[in-house]
């Protein structure tokens, strides 16, 4: 069985998102799975169709040809990793990807957004 290709747009200017991204990117070329990442400043956003603040604010991933964004957007990720898939179902747990879901859009998205929008202005 083929497993369906994923698609991850994220910030590789922002050292915080592209650390963690390499991390990932590495064990998807370890575990040979379909899984390609995209720098938002490298790529062509209209392909994504998202433009680039949308893209800046938070993770993007496109999975059976639907778009994920934010929180719901890591489990999918981690959902298609081995090592990961451990997040993914602890993520899905009730009253869990509530908590999850409030913290990265009320605290870590914004946070590293703003980091963003300082490093552009330097």
């Amino acid at each position: 069985m083929t497993q369906a290709l994923t698609r991850v747009l994220f910030n590789g200017e922002c050292p915080i998102c592209n650390a963690e991204m390499c991390h990932y990117a590495a064990h998807a070329r370890e575990a040979n799975l379909p899984i390609i990442f995209d720098d938002l400043n490298r790529t062509d956003l209209s392909v994504w169709g998202v433009t680039e603040d949308q893209a800046a604010r938070q993770l993007h991933v496109l999975h059976g040809g639907r778009l994920h964004v934010g929180m719901a957007a890591f489990v999918v990720l981690w959902a298609q990793m081995p090592r990961h898939a451990w997040a993914a179902r602890l993520a899905r747990l009730p009253g869990v990807r509530g908590v999850l879901d409030w913290g990265y859009r009320r605290i870590a998205a914004p946070w590293l957004y703003r980091r963003h929008l300082r490093r552009r202005i330097k």
